[in-house]
């Protein structure tokens, strides 16, 4: 059975490093294996299991919170969400960058996805921030960061990828993200603050309760939706899935409301989380595959049993899968980084003790980081496209707010109660 492994893991690295697609060449992996080890037989099933893959409730509600967040793009509810943000602390020096935090950190209420966080925020903030005065690369740096906030706080998609495939719940991993996502942004503000006063960062403008009162007015409706989106969930009325429905039918209403809609916009924007949700749902659909296929080869198990025989210390292997899953960042998206990792790893955290919950909030604080650093970096590079920056300026301007998340995955490793103490309140 070694043997059989070995040749799917080679098949697998073989691929991808040809640019196979990562979904096509887990199916054809998997399959490789399953002949293999079994014969031809062992496939008569194979797309009843894709599809059963795929169409499971939970994962209803990554179309349906793409598609909020894109109402709220082309609804004019962003744009109301920037000026209210701005005159709450636009005031400060350098407050245009806090504001792209602020907006970021309302905006991953909405849409659970940091490439659609930084696609819509970026077009809007980074051209303002070069006109006031801000480099490309800081600009292109703290609107990259700020939008990782979107899969730590609740709804996050790799969350929702994450409960799908260790059986955690997605509601209680929603709820362990709203401490760390606050403290991130309250970490991105601070940075983002020491480089205004070093680089005399320009201040907007002074603090206007006038204008703070009238945007407040302007914005109302907007506060509804993560009310009730972070509302039904918390209180237990809804479940993630029903929540990202209600959320759609919100956003519509409000964008009803400002009857500022851009249907082009929106078709645009359409178009591109329905391509985002397909190359999620087929990685979904073949990892049922290869699950099946590590299934039957126990290798999970193998791997948690020989770990646990080196050390059953939980600080030691939490040490261990930080490092692994920061490597995997590296390489990965987070979607396949979860889909491909996980299963293998579950039985290990299971073994030495770990919530299930706490470590799914790891997983997504590592893999946040993982799309700040090259090569793959899918977020960075999204920003950097719209700033017009070079990617390793870029990277270098945005060390200290990797730091920062960095910090943050950290205090949640070894202070369990930072992420799980609102999961006990509600849940236990």
């Amino acid at each position: 059975m070694t043997g059989v492994v070995i040749l799917v893991f080679f098949s697998l690295v073989a691929m991808i490093m040809i640019n196979v697609p990562i979904a096509v060449a887990l199916a054809l992996a998997a399959v490789v294996g399953l002949i293999t080890a079994e014969g031809v037989s062992s496939l008569v099933t194979v797309a009843l299991d894709m599809y059963a893959g795929a169409t499971k409730f939970s994962l209803i509600a990554i179309p349906m919170f793409v598609l909020a967040g894109a109402i709220m793009n082309a609804a004019g509810i962003t744009r109301r969400l920037i000026e209210f943000v701005s005159a709450l602390i636009g005031f400060v020096r350098g407050g245009l960058a806090m504001v792209n935090v602020g907006v970021s950190l309302f905006f991953a209420e909405i849409s659970g996805s940091a490439v659609a966080d930084v696609a819509a925020m970026g077009t809007v903030m980074i051209p303002e921030m070069k006109k006031r005065g801000y480099s490309a690369p800081f600009a292109a740096a703290i609107t990259s960061s700020s939008a990782s906030l979107a899969i730590i706080i609740p709804p996050s998609i790799p969350m929702i990828l994450y409960g799908v495939s260790s059986g955690a719940s997605i509601e209680q991993l929603f709820v362990a993200g709203v401490v760390p996502g606050l403290i991130g942004a309250a970490g991105l503000m601070g940075v983002a603050y020491i480089f205004a006063v070093r680089y005399d960062l320009p201040v907007e403008e002074a603090f206007n309760l006038r204008r703070l009162r009238a945007t407040f007015i302007d914005a109302l409706p907007t506060f509804a939706l993560p009310v009730i989106i972070l509302g039904g969930i918390f209180g237990g009325f809804v479940t993630a899935t029903e929540a990202a429905g209600l959320a759609v039918l919100a956003a519509l209403l409000v964008g009803l409301w400002y009857r500022e809609t851009d249907l082009r916009e929106l078709r645009s924007a359409l178009l591109d989380g329905a391509m985002q949700t397909a190359v999620v749902m087929l990685l979904v659909a073949a990892s049922v595959l290869m699950g099946g296929f590590l299934t039957r080869t126990q290798i999970p198990q193998e791997l948690a049993a020989g770990l646990t025989a080196l050390t059953d210390q939980k600080w030691v292997v939490l040490a261990i899968l930080n490092v692994f899953f920061l490597v995997i960042g590296f390489f990965l998206h987070s979607a396949a980084a979860i889909i491909l990792v996980v299963p293998i790893v579950i039985p290990l955290i299971q073994t030495v003790g770990i919530d299930p919950v706490h470590f799914g909030l790891i997983v997504t604080l590592n893999l946040a980081i993982g799309q700040q650093t090259p090569p793959v970096a899918s977020v960075l590079i999204t920003a950097c496209s719209i700033a017009k920056a070079n990617i390793w300026e870029v990277s270098k301007v945005n060390l200290p707010f990797v730091g920062v998340l960095l910090f943050v995955l950290l205090l949640c490793t070894y202070v369990e109660e930072v992420p799980m103490f609102l999961v006990e309140y509600f849940y236990r």
